[in-house]
Formats: C-alpha cells, structure tokens, sequence
C-alpha cells in the first residue's frame, strides 16, 4: 500500500474520537472521500466541514457502498455490519493497520493489561536522551498522523497499543514489548481467550531479525511469548535492581522492559539509570498531587482493574485511605477483598459507584473489618469523607479498580476531579 492508494476511495469512518481524527484529515489529503459514522446526534465538525456526516446512528448502515472501513478502537472489530460488509468486498481497516502499513521508520510496539503508559514513555525518554529521532504515539501522545510526514528510515515511533488496535493487526513491529496481562475489557471482547489472542498480535508476525521483550511473571504473557519469530527476550521486575523513582514494585516491571529494549538497541546503561531516577511518572497513575494537614494524596485513577489496584496498595506501607470501585468491566474483585482484608495498613475504604456492593462484598467475604464509606454522589463528596477518616501520617489513594463511566465521564476526567478537589483542600 502507498499513499497514493487512497486517491479516490469511497471511506467510511466509523466513530468520530480523537483517534480517528487525525487519520481521517490525513486520508482526506491524500483524496479519500470520507464519510464519518457516530452514534452521537452532534459531534464538533469545526475543519472537516467537507465530510459527508451520518451521526445519531446506533447502527452502521450503508456500509456495502464503501470501498475501505477504517474502524475506530472502540468499535468492535466483529460487529455484524462490519463483517456483512466484509463478506461483500469492503476493505476493513483501521488507523493502526494503515499507519503499520506505510510507515518508514522502525516502530517498538508496547502492550499488556496495564502499565503500557508508563512503559512506552519510559521507552520514549531513553530513546530521546540517546539522541535518536524518536515520536510516541498510539494511546498517548499526539495522534500518530499528525506527525507521519516527519519520519523517515532513521526514525523510530514508539507505540502503546490496546487490544481494541491490535485485535486484526496484520504486520508487527521490529520490537515489540508485552508487559503483565491478564484479563480486561470483558464488557468489548466476547471472552479473555480473543482478548490474549489480540494482545499475541503484536508479536505474531514478527521475523526472526525482529525481537519481542516478554514478562514472564504472568501466564497470559508466557502463552503469548510463544507465538511469533522473533528473538524472546524474558524480563521480570526482579531484573531492575538500581534506582527507580515511581514508587511500586509493578513500576519495576516496566523499568526492566525499558531497560531491555535499550540493551537491543546498544543504549548506554547509564542513560537509562539517568531516566528511571528522573522519570516522575505519568498523569493518573500514581501521581502524588498534594499534601493536606500532613495526609498525601495519590491519583491512581487509571487504575480501572482489580489487579492494578492491589498493585496500587503495594507500593505504599504508611495507613492509606483506598477509594475504590466504579461501573462495570466484568472483573472478579475477590483478591482485591483478600488484599484488603489481609492488609495490616489500610485504616478504611471509600466504595463509589455501582461496584461498591461487589466491593463489600469481596471484603467481607475475606473476613475483611477495616471501615467502609458508602453512599457518595460525588467526588467533593468523596474527598470530603476521605478527610474525615485519614489522619496525619496517612495516604490516600484513588485507585478504583473499576471503570468509570457511572459517575464520571471517563477515568481522566475522574483523576482531574479529585485532583480539583484536593487543590482546594490545599487552600
């Protein structure tokens, strides 16, 4: 495929987020003719007034008369409209595929259930302070299109990359990293098997000049391991012993991973000693965002996962406050009531949202007698309760285990709201 293939296509954009914006204005300059499907009745149309718009649609009708179907990551690949065009020629595609397809530069590829963030920027720095030519993108940074006119066969692009981009991803990158994995998103994927098997596609179709940096702390990560050519390289947190300054021994998964894909690429050790004691973290994963009366306060909001949850607590031994829960995600939340119950340093529990009661329940069922708070409507409401319970000495830790999108309209929009309220705690 080259650019010029584009020139002329009849394109139908499925889902208007800012993921698919930026390939939709880049396909259009290469001549597509595109026409934007959303489910929303408005969306902000303000520089793509020339698309074709077909909003308010619950379903993606009309999609036979397309020749290509670039599919946003939220919308779900196997979708009965999409594969009934599918079965009648259409090309489906998505932004990731295309880019995959016409990229010049060599591309390391970043994926697992959490920690792919931290891990992708840690790469991304190291890369930076070695003086190469490098760009971020997939879920981070700016949108991949906005700076593919500036790569070249020297450049290297860093990618976090999602089940939802990589569930029909067809060619992977000359360094793929698959961090701990083990279930997510059961609300999108029909089981865990196809959510495994999506994450296995960044390494699947590697060649044996390409390499694959695996966790083998986890048995999801190990089954992926096993597919593609590439060289394996095996890491666990216990391989990054030297300084780190993210707290939380999961950080030093993501560190070792880092640090393995530099030793690929022959990058001085020292630059990545420089980059994990300096590397503060990203926004929204246990990122410190004020002290009040002698209580710190930490947004792990990305936290949308049982498991990064208890990961979350490990990184802390003073008395925390845990706020925890949120809606639906389809996660077994009986080890975080174990770790909850066990744990001899958590003074009480904030529950919210509609999975406080599976919350509760996980405790109490694990002989759990720590105190609970239920009942919030909001987040002012949330930290207010939170102030009430800690006292001087204590840690407070957002880290809800569950998604958000009962109370809040995703989970950045819940770490910013109780960074708000903590600020004007702060007075």
């Amino acid at each position: 495929m080259t650019a010029n293939y584009w020139e002329g296509k009849k394109v139908a954009v499925l889902g208007w987020a800012v993921d698919s914006q930026d390939a939709a204005e880049w396909l259009a300059r290469q001549g597509a003719k595109i026409c934007v499907y959303d489910k929303l009745a408005e969306v902000d149309k303000k520089g793509f007034e020339d698309f074709e718009w077909r909003l308010g649609w619950e379903r993606f009708e009309g999609l036979k008369s397309f020749d290509v179907i670039v599919r946003s990551p939220g919308v779900y690949r196997f979708r009965k409209e999409i594969v009934e065009a599918e079965k009648a020629g259409v090309e489906i595609t998505s932004k990731t595929k295309i880019f995959f397809d016409l990229c010049p530069a060599k591309i390391i590829g970043v994926t697992g259930t959490k920690g792919k963030g931290t891990t992708t920027t840690l790469i991304y720095e190291i890369l930076k302070r070695a003086g190469k030519k490098v760009f971020i993108g997939g879920n981070i940074g700016k949108g991949i299109f906005k700076f593919f006119d500036e790569l070249d066969g020297d450049s290297w692009v860093v990618l976090e990359l999602s089940s939802f981009q990589l569930i029909d991803l067809h060619k992977s990158p000359h360094v793929g990293v698959i961090l701990m994995t083990t279930s997510d998103h059961m609300d999108w994927h029909k089981d865990v098997s196809e959510y495994v098997e999506a994450k296995a596609n960044l390494i699947r179709f590697q060649l044996s000049e390409d390499f694959a940096v695996i966790n083998r702390d986890y048995e999801n990560s190990r089954k992926i391991g096993e597919v593609g050519m590439g060289k394996k390289v095996w890491v666990s947190k216990s391989d990054w012993d030297g300084p780190i300054h993210l707290r939380g021994e999961h950080n030093r998964e993501n560190m070792a991973a880092a640090a393995a894909v530099a030793r690929i690429l022959d990058i001085d050790q020292g630059i990545v000693k420089k980059v994990a004691e300096e590397f503060k973290g990203l926004e929204h994963r246990l990122e410190e965002v004020g002290v009040v009366d002698r209580v710190t306060f930490f947004d792990d909001s990305i936290s949308t996962l049982p498991e990064t949850t208890i990961a979350a607590l490990d990184a802390f031994s003073e008395p925390t406050v845990l706020i925890a829960g949120g809606s639906e995600k389809g996660s077994d939340f009986s080890k975080l009531g174990e770790k909850i119950a066990g744990a001899k340093n958590i003074r009480g529990v904030i529950l919210i949202g509609l999975m406080a009661r599976r919350v509760e329940e996980a405790i109490a069922k694990a002989g759990g007698k720590v105190k609970l708070v239920k009942g919030l409507a909001n987040m002012h409401e949330i930290v207010g309760a939170v102030r009430d319970l800690a006292k001087p000495g204590d840690v407070v830790l957002l880290s809800p285990g569950a998604a958000s999108f009962d109370m809040f309209k995703n989970y950045k929009d819940r770490g910013e709201q109780f960074k708000k309220e903590v600020k004007l705690a702060c007075g």
